[in-house]
């Protein structure tokens, strides 16, 4: 799609050509019931609103994400490719402060992609955290009693002492996904990655300026510029955005017992910007 710019209708570039943005900021997935995640559910409707007008010159994604789910991360960038090829419009991404892990295939959905210098871009890999308690219970004198059917399926339980086999079966479960995650990357920046796969896909960050270098991104820029260096200074860009329910959007309701469950997903919230040290 890279020469649809080149097709575009003539009066698109007489009159005011129209650039739908889409934001796609925070982590990927359900983050909570107050705290809205980046999800296939969430956004389809701004999608397909983006999408929509008619003479529509490009789709611009303004993505400033850690990451998160790889599944949304793929459901999202596999919705917005469709969108593209069928309504055969051009996809433009800018990175903002951070475009890593599942933030940088969203990125890759796009047919160019851009960021600021100093932007965060990269970690092209797969994690998995968590947090071993047993030695706490039986500080405290605390039985734990877990009754399963099927070998696996108390895998990696916190509650008990960590298994090697569920270590082994876990970096299989990773590797499989990483692989998936560099599939992604070599098919959409395909003839531009300059990088060694063992520079690229090891989970590493860099600048927006080395990541040009290597091949992630295309250019350093910003959208406003960016967009009216290719489209002229008369480009009309149209934030398309989410459309909420009018009492969560007054007040930001929300029932008590959800509360808990927000505090706990800004916390991990929290924690995934803190790798990029945001």
């Amino acid at each position: 799609m890279h020469d649809l710019l080149d097709k575009l209708p003539c009066h698109c570039l007489r009159s005011a050509p129209l650039v739908s943005v889409v934001r796609l900021y925070g982590v990927i997935g359900q983050m909570g019931p107050m705290r809205q995640g980046l999800s296939l559910p969430a956004l389809a409707g701004t999608l397909e609103r983006a999408f929509k007008p008619k003479h529509l010159a490009a789709v611009a994604l303004a993505i400033n994400s850690p990451g998160g789910s790889p599944v949304q991360s793929s459901l999202i960038a596999g919705r917005i490719r469709a969108l593209a090829e069928e309504k055969k419009v051009p996809v433009f991404a800018f990175i903002e402060d951070v475009g890593a892990s599942g933030g940088y295939w969203l990125a890759t959905a796009a047919d160019e992609i851009f960021a600021d210098e100093a932007s965060i871009v990269g970690s092209i890999g797969v994690v998995s955290s968590g947090f071993g308690f047993h030695d706490l219970l039986q500080r405290f004198g605390v039985e734990r009693r877990l009754y399963t059917q099927g070998v696996h399926k108390a895998m990696l339980d916190p509650f008990r002492p960590e298994q090697p086999d569920d270590v082994v079966r876990l970096k299989a479960l990773q590797a499989e996904l990483h692989d998936g995650f560099k599939a992604v990357v070599r098919r959409r920046r395909e003839g531009r990655l300059t990088g060694r796969d063992e520079e690229l896909f090891e989970g590493d960050i860099w600048t927006g300026r080395r990541a040009q270098e290597l091949g992630l991104i295309d250019g350093i820029g910003d959208l406003r510029g960016v967009l009216r260096g290719r489209f002229g200074d008369k480009v009309r860009l149209r934030v398309v955005g989410e459309q909420r329910g009018w009492l969560r959007r007054r007040f930001g309701l929300a029932a008590p017992g959800e509360w808990v469950q927000t505090v706990l997903a800004a916390a991990e919230e929290r924690s995934l910007w803190a790798r990029y040290g945001l």
